[in-house]
């Protein structure tokens, strides 16, 4: 997994300073105010004041899968949305074309419902960012764990690594702002002990440290918020975006070509499960309709990795997993509305 896909997911989770006051909105005296928007939507002006929008641009570099199937539908283009979703981040909407997700003829036709903002974590949105990427962190430990214990250090290895090298300097200033133990050098031990020894009896010790360090550093966030249903849905959203992502890649002429990019995706779907079944009493009390629609997909998509070992052909092509995925983001979305609703 290149580093990219973690900064994506900070674009992913980001929201942006929102002003509700109508004199911060942008004018000729103060070009640069910001402009209140939405994690995933972009307010449009019609009568020069942002704050009061008839108009919402999708932000292609927050917006769900759902939320890109708009685009998708309009352009009649198969798969957009994850050609989207993995060409982040974009600097303006002109690189849809600049990246060639979409020809400049495409863009024509969506340039006015699309935009990007200069994203700021701040409150709900910037827990969320934390937690999944701690949450990414824990999918590539179970997995290296389920490898380590089939006698497949080879293969545990990047997963050991990838919380490491690749996560922990995204969360870094996240984790010194809210007094967490450093505990970049515990994941450097093991990664160190599994490549030289994987046998020691050490590693068994180490990784249960390691595992410890997440779990303390995820204990940093309020137990109430933690155990949120609207909260923890936004979190398995992104774990899901990014599982779909990685299985994509993992995947070609129906055969896994990628056996990295397909353990990736299966921690984190398993781990996205888990937080699932902490709050899916809450959920099915809240809405059962969604709960039982999100139920029957993570059902449906465990099965796609039978093990951590790739069998020999793909249980279900991307497009299939992407449905799945999409199915379990617009019925938790549902959830949510209904959370901010009560709130």
């Amino acid at each position: 997994m290149i580093r990219l896909r973690y900064i994506c997911l900070t674009f992913a989770t980001a929201a942006i300073i929102t002003l509700s006051s109508c004199s911060s909105t942008p004018t000729a005296e103060n070009p640069s105010a910001p402009v209140a928007i939405t994690p995933t939507t972009e307010a449009v002006s019609s009568n020069g004041h942002s704050g009061h929008a008839s108009k919402e641009k999708i932000n292609i570099n927050t917006a769900i899968l759902s939320e890109l199937d708009k685009l998708e539908a309009k352009l009649g283009v198969p798969a957009l949305s994850n050609k989207i979703q993995a060409n982040r981040p974009y600097g303006n909407p002109e690189d849809l074309v600049t990246k060639k997700v979409i020809t400049q003829e495409q863009f024509d036709q969506i340039k006015d419902q699309v935009g990007v903002q200069e994203v700021v974590l701040t409150g709900e949105a910037k827990d969320v960012d934390y937690m999944s990427k701690l949450g990414l962190m824990k999918g590539h430990l179970l997995v290296a764990k389920e490898l380590l214990d089939q006698n497949q250090p080879k293969q545990a290895e990047p997963h050991i690594g990838h919380p490491v090298e690749e996560i922990y300097v995204d969360v870094e200033d996240q984790l010194n702002e809210r007094k967490v133990k450093e505990f970049k050098t515990t994941l450097v031990s093991l990664q160190d002990l599994v490549k030289s020894s994987p046998k020691d009896s050490k590693v068994k010790t180490n990784f249960a440290s390691s595992m410890q360090s997440v779990d303390s550093a995820i204990a940093a966030l309020p137990e109430a918020q933690r155990s949120k249903p609207g909260f923890v849905l936004q979190v398995i959203n992104e774990l899901l975006d990014s599982a779909n992502s990685e299985y994509g890649a993992a995947i070609a002429n129906g055969k896994i070509t990628a056996p990295i990019e397909y353990q990736d995706s299966r921690g984190f779907v398993f781990y996205a499960n888990d937080l699932y079944k902490g709050i899916s009493s809450q959920v099915a009390q809240a809405d059962p309709e969604a709960h039982k629609a999100i139920d029957a997909s993570f059902a449906e998509l465990i099965k796609v990795w039978p093990s951590a070992i790739p069998p020999a052909k793909a249980v279900k092509i991307p497009n299939d997993v992407t449905k799945l995925v999409k199915t379990i983001e617009e019925n938790s979305q549902k959830v949510v509305d209904k959370s901010n609703t009560k709130a």
